[in-house]
């Protein structure tokens, strides 16, 4: 397919807001427009496509709105031949030009080489390029390699509602026969040279919250004979993690899998230049100071994040209130072969301890509102080695072998419920900006990456003969 129309595709793509986290009727149109223009796309290829019903969403305020559906593709079934299932999302975080963006993030804008726009890089960009893989071989008439399908959801970035389960459902059908998983909605860890991931953290998310009464406090009338929840809130904050990133609860580390010599020579491998890495990420210095403790501390380590506080007052202007009642957002990033349940136990205690010493009259409850596991594959499985040998193909080099800090549910989820191989390979460079202001997608690596995923169909076949 030609460059350029393969821009033009992009373009008609980015340009549907499919905003999946604001729960709003209209938005939800627009992802229902954004499935059936894959569709479309799918069947213009000669897959055959199912439009699976994800129901309803139930939203705390008691409203529903519709799921998106998710799409399940197939082009091939012959048995002779390695089946391939790639995984993307269609929808987009929220994007509005008044919040910093250069140009209207919904109208892809070419500047220097760089595709700016929301979902270019996260997660359209790479969903175009494996149809554009595909369309590659039918262009030219020839056979696909391998047998492909898709599944391809817009509630990514909403939690994946309704996909765990539809997993299940399909797991002896649609899965079957499934010899592979592909996911590419993560990152290179430079801004030139490709990578393979095998590994992310999990996620448990907590929430905690302290309160005197549900009504606001004037600090005249009654600072200095209360027990501010404010203050309790910060002291609790304030006992999670120290200075230099270390977390401070008990027993935080317990699980944490050793570090062992073959791992830190697959760190030592990795081509980061960490003074680009910093000037990049326009932070002034790192907790660590070598290239391989900020990637241990990245990905195989855990670490804690304070999010923010609900019931504050953090508008301009001097407002002499003490909250009656707040909520502290926090959450721990986990690495094998941490468990959610035990994290779970292990905040608790730790925050009902330093609580209990304030002797505060306030009440306080914890609860974790999201437990995510950690995810990790084996890199001796032959789509690592296919994919390696497609990156030297497209790339002349080796690939990185790297794991993501973040987390991608979808791929336990695979691992966990129909049990087969699931390796991420990643399109976007580094700085694309997934999430922020003026997400880009370079286009070389939009129009690489297509041949990447082409290469990676022709080395998978050879290597299941």
């Amino acid at each position: 397919m030609d460059p350029k129309l393969r821009r033009m595709i992009l373009k008609e793509w980015v340009a549907v807001e499919s905003d999946s986290v604001q729960p709003v009727p209209r938005l939800r149109q627009e992802l229902f427009r954004m499935m059936a223009l894959a569709m479309d796309k799918l069947r213009g290829l000669g897959a055959s496509v199912d439009s699976v019903d994800a129901g309803f969403q139930q939203l705390p305020d008691g409203q529903t709105l519709p799921v998106p559906p998710i799409i399940l593709a197939e082009l091939g079934s012959d048995p002779k031949k390695p089946t391939v299932c790639f995984y993307g999302h269609l929808d987009v975080q929220p994007a509005r030009q008044e919040d910093g963006w250069l140009t209207d993030p919904y109208t892809l804008t070419e500047v220097d080489g760089k595709l700016y726009g929301r979902g270019a890089t996260d997660n359209k960009g790479p969903v175009l390029a494996w149809i554009n893989a595909v369309s590659t071989f039918r262009a030219l008439g020839e056979d696909l390699p391998v047998n492909v399908k898709f599944i391809i959801e817009g509630m990514e970035e909403a939690g994946s509602v309704a996909l765990e389960e539809m997993v299940g459902r399909e797991k002896d059908r649609f899965f079957s026969n499934v010899d592979y998983v592909v996911i590419s909605d993560n990152l290179w860890i430079s801004g030139g040279k490709p990578a393979l991931t095998y590994g992310t953290r999990g996620n448990s998310y907590f929430r905690v919250e302290v309160k005197c009464r549900d009504q606001d406090f004037h600090s005249g009338t009654f600072g200095g004979i209360l027990h501010e929840p404010m203050a309790d809130l910060v002291a609790l904050l304030g006992s999670l993690v120290d200075s230099s990133g270390h977390i401070l609860i008990p027993g935080i580390y317990d699980q944490v899998a050793p570090l062992t010599e073959e791992e830190r020579k697959m760190y030592e491998a990795i081509d980061l230049d960490l003074e680009e890495y910093r000037n990049s990420s326009h932070v002034k210095k790192f907790l660590f100071d070598t290239k391989e403790e900020i990637l241990m501390h990245l990905w195989r380590y855990p670490s804690l994040s304070i999010h923010g506080i609900e019931g504050a007052f953090d508008e301009p202007g001097a407002k002499t209130v003490i909250p009656g009642r707040v909520i502290g957002k926090f959450s721990i990033r986990l690495v094998p072969h941490m468990n959610t349940s035990v994290v779970e136990k292990q905040v608790k205690q730790h925050l009902e301890y330093i609580f209990s010493k304030r002797k505060s009259s306030n009440q306080m409850t914890v609860s974790m509102t999201l437990g995510l596991q950690p995810w990790m594959a084996n890199t001796k499985d032959k789509q690592y080695l296919a994919a390696t040998r497609a990156v030297r193909t497209v790339f002349g080099t080796e690939p990185d072998m790297t794991r993501d800090g973040s987390t991608i549910p979808i791929a336990r989820i695979f691992q966990d419920i129909i049990q087969k191989s699931v390796m991420m390979l990643p399109l976007g460079a580094v700085d694309d900006g997934e999430h922020a202001q003026n997400e880009k997608i370079n286009r070389w690596n939009y129009i690489e990456g297509s041949k990447l995923f082409a290469a990676f169909f022709l080395e998978m076949a050879k290597l299941h003969l």
